[in-house]
């Protein structure tokens, strides 16, 4: 291998978000996991929701966000081409029928 190419290996914690830790190696200096091997439901044998609800509620905000700004366009667009109506004409008369001999 040549010299000086490759990163730095650490040994370093890498820490679950239920509070497990355990010992790795890798080239960053900490690294920090949702789910791992102590909690999560394939390893554990219990059924439990893991949360993606913060990735659906995510996800609803930012199309909630675009459909927002698409109807603020739309809006922007029709305010800026309207025009205001002109008055309207009167209907012609009508001549009055006239009488036969």
């Amino acid at each position: 291998m040549k010299p000086k190419i490759h990163p730095e290996f650490h040994k370093i914690n890498v820490t679950c978000a239920c509070g497990y830790a355990f010992e790795s190696m890798s080239t960053s200096k900490e690294l920090k996991v949702e789910v791992c091997s102590a909690c999560h439901p394939f390893f554990t044998g219990t059924q439990r929701f893991v949360d993606t609800a913060g990735r659906v509620e995510r996800f609803q905000a930012k199309v909630d966000a675009q459909k927002a700004a698409a109807a603020q366009a739309a809006a922007a667009k029709e305010k800026k081409t309207r025009r205001p109506k002109a008055a309207a004409a009167p209907a012609p008369a009508t001549p009055e029928p006239t009488p036969e001999a």
